[in-house]
């Protein structure tokens, strides 16, 4: 039996130590074609990277941010980040390893983050920007409880560290859960 397969995944805040497992995680996650593994790819809508080390450490060090690593058997398999806003906390930097996505990881890995948040800082929502033509992301989110509010956010064309578009419609949209 894979004992990787079944023990309960950790979670702990990110060190230093960890930017280049998480570069390579989010990158694996999200660009490129190890990334079409996984369900969340986003191969077809950006070329280049979706984060560097500066970024990832960036969050790590910020004194409003908490970049949760999420372990099983010593080895990180996903992360995300949290982010304190006043009200309400921000949800970024998702990534879950292209081989492990549909098995119910994300699920859980979302509902520790929306416990730390409430229970860590108080707040009564989460929020989160997805990239409008996710459809299949969104909808996933949704049936997590969030909620399409409309409101959009130019995509930053022009701007390669988020990556280079492949689309010219590419914007984000704020999606929201109230976490009573």
């Amino acid at each position: 039996m894979d004992t990787a397969a079944t023990s309960a995944p950790t979670f702990r805040d990110a060190t230093d130590a960890d930017v280049g497992d998480l570069v390579a995680l989010i990158e694996s996650a999200y660009r490129g074609d190890s990334s079409r593994t996984g369900w969340t790819t986003e191969a077809d809508l950006l070329q280049g990277q979706r984060t560097d080390p500066r970024g990832v450490r960036e969050v790590i060090e910020s004194p409003d941010s908490r970049l949760l690593v999420v372990e099983r058997d010593g080895r990180t398999i996903a992360c995300c980040q949290l982010e304190h806003r006043g009200d309400h906390a921000y949800f970024g930097m998702f990534a879950v390893s292209p081989a492990l996505q549909g098995a119910g990881l994300g699920k859980t890995i979302i509902a520790e983050a929306e416990r730390a948040a409430r229970e860590g800082w108080g707040v009564g929502e989460m929020h989160m920007t997805v990239i409008s033509v996710r459809d299949d992301l969104i909808a996933w989110y949704e049936r997590r409880g969030y909620r399409r509010t409309g409101r959009t956010t130019p995509f930053p064309y022009g701007d390669e560290r988020f990556g280079i578009p492949l689309r010219t419609d590419l914007r984000f949209e704020l999606l929201i859960k109230e976490l009573g």
